[in-house]
């Protein structure tokens, strides 16, 4: 068994988007932005933004779209799952 856990501290890049399955279960989509230092060159920092995309479900997705906005901080955590396509 394995198991993929996450954190993160961003900021939302828009407002909570709030849905309802056809079952009525409240899902929430929020876009985070998470900033890091990377060093390219000695002695010269750059800033890289990298951008998440976080569902929330059930109640958890009824609060997040009842008080968080555009720009909020936020701290992320969870369980991680890629999707590629």
């Amino acid at each position: 068994m394995s198991f993929a856990k996450i954190m993160m501290i961003g900021n939302l890049g828009r407002d909570p988007e709030l849905r309802y399955t056809p079952q009525g279960t409240p899902v929430c989509d929020l876009s985070v932005a998470v900033r890091g230092a990377s060093r390219r060159r000695v002695r010269s920092k750059t800033s890289i933004t990298t951008w998440y995309r976080v569902t929330c479900w059930r109640r958890l997705a009824e609060i997040a779209a009842q008080y968080l906005t555009k720009g909020n901080p936020v701290y992320i955590e969870g369980t991680l799952s890629v999707d590629e396509w």
